[in-house]
């Protein structure tokens, strides 16, 4: 397959494929005449880095991924320490959205949104 087929099967912009060749996570073929020539391994592998990216994991995080996926004597214990990392900073994220959330709706509630000048949202942000 040459890339534009690869990409659209793996559901991933060419450009983001040659960006993860260019930094060594994927490593397709080349035919003599230089072009790239993907197979199934390549768009597996494509199709990995799109799903593990999809659920947030970082570029240096799919590497090991993919590189422990590749490693058949791989203890899944190291697969699973990296993915409760990743799901502890999801929780982190949430709480401090939740946060910012419960902040935002009482500023919300606080001000009267009518013509007076007078805004508690303006005032909270203005505090030091």
């Amino acid at each position: 397959m040459n890339i534009g087929q690869v990409s659209q099967k793996a559901g991933l912009p060419v450009k983001t494929i040659r960006y993860y060749e260019e930094i060594g996570l994927i490593t397709p073929p080349r035919s003599d005449n230089g072009y790239r020539n993907f197979g199934e391994i390549e768009l597996h592998k494509l199709a990995f880095l799109a799903r593990a990216r999809a659920l947030g994991f970082t570029i240096e995080d799919c590497r090991v991924l993919m590189a422990l996926y590749e490693n058949k004597s791989r203890a899944s214990a190291d697969v699973k320490r990296i993915t409760q990392e990743h799901l502890a900073q999801i929780d982190d994220k949430i709480a401090q959205l939740q946060s910012m959330r419960d902040t935002l709706q009482t500023l919300v509630q606080s001000c009267a949104g009518d013509a007076r000048p007078d805004c508690p949202i303006l005032n909270d942000l203005a505090r030091d």
